[in-house]
């Protein structure tokens, strides 16, 4: 197809040419402003899907457009980088189409429901990368993929039967065989439960909710409708430092009978996320996230009627851990929650997993 000479000359053939990022010059007057959060998400991106969309120049090498990727190849070391010449415009052009080039991207819009769709189907997929290279939080991404789910009608055979009362069966060293799965009767602070549960197992992930080291009476019940029974230990009677051991204790025996990548789910009250938050940075490599599971009904309370439990992520050693989509989806049918209830709820690894209960 032959074009006009004039269009050819406003609207030339692009070119695209690779420059040492040193001879590239940044406008100083670019109103646009790059946070150091925003220029690390440029890197990642480039790191995982590499360098596609070239920086735009003048004739002077002045850059137009493409400041942030830029600063970014400078964060990864880059040398060079691909660039197109806008020579043909003009010094007024140049400027205009500037702030052009960043406006006119700010004016379109999402369509929530079709993105959460996208990132949910991303989400199932044994991806290479994090799903935040796409420029999203995970926390952006969990509402998107909520809000796209619905809420499904839950599955009769997830319904927990009602528990039969009379004198107890299971003693303190007992395993019960269950197919794959084991359970064992022992104290979470004793090594030696571990051995006859986990024997040459280490688990790709662990749910536990331990103690709060709150009394019962008073805090957990139907209004006095329900009675629980206090727990063995941490139950109230223990100081800070105590519970702080008792925190350390467990969770060093959780990473070392966990694979070297694996995460740990812990819930917490708000009242001892201090308490956990040091047996935490003791046991593990790093703390990940922390989840709120949104519960249907509110707990007891005077000032405020909590409706949520907090779920501390911590990781235990340096390996790549599972995805988000495979954790949150075992976190949810560990904890007996809905797929509603704990964002994008995927597929459940089929790694071994521990999970230890109050008693």
């Amino acid at each position: 197809m032959q074009h006009p000479p004039a269009l050819l000359a406003r609207d030339p053939r692009v070119e695209i040419v690779y420059r040492p990022i040193d001879q590239l010059k940044p406008d100083p007057r670019n109103p646009r402003r790059h946070e150091r959060k925003q220029i690390r998400k440029i890197a990642d991106s480039i790191e995982t899907f590499g360098f596609n969309v070239p920086i735009l120049v003048d004739a002077e090498l002045r850059v137009i457009a493409g400041h942030g990727r830029l600063l970014a190849c400078r964060l990864l070391g880059r040398n060079e980088v691909p660039t197109i010449s806008l020579e043909h415009l003009s010094e007024a052009q140049a400027r205009a189409f500037m702030i052009a080039d960043n406006r006119l991207t700010e004016i379109a819009s999402w369509d929530d429901r079709l993105l959460g769709e996208q990132l949910r189907e991303l989400s199932e997929l044994n991806l290479e990368f994090s799903l935040e290279v796409t420029g999203f939080d995970m926390a952006e991404i969990d509402l998107f993929i909520e809000g796209a789910s619905g809420t499904p009608k839950p599955d009769e055979d997830d319904l927990v039967p009602p528990v039969a009362t009379g004198p107890a069966v299971t003693q303190p060293g007992d395993t019960w065989i269950l197919g794959p799965h084991r359970i064992h009767c022992g104290s979470a602070l004793d090594e030696a439960a571990y051995r006859p549960l986990m024997q040459e197992d280490r688990a790709a992930m662990v749910f536990t909710d331990p103690p709060y080291n709150v009394p019962i009476d008073g805090n957990v019940g139907g209004l006095g409708a329900i009675r629980h029974r206090e727990f063995s230990m941490a139950s109230g009677e223990m100081d800070e430092v105590q519970f702080t051991e008792f925190l350390t204790r467990a969770l060093g025996h959780l990473a070392r009978y966990s694979q070297d990548g694996s995460l740990h789910f812990i819930c917490m009250d708000w009242r001892h996320i201090g308490e956990l938050l040091a047996a935490g940075k003791s046991a593990y490599t790093e703390l990940k996230n922390l989840c709120v599971w949104t519960k249907d009904n509110a707990g007891m309370g005077s000032l405020y009627r909590s409706q949520h439990e907090l779920v501390f992520v911590f990781k235990h050693g340096r390996d790549s851990h599972i995805s988000s989509s495979g954790a949150m989806a075992a976190t949810a049918a560990m904890c007996g929650a809905t797929p509603g209830s704990i964002p994008s709820a995927g597929r459940v690894p089929r790694e071994t997993s521990l999970r230890c209960t109050r008693r």
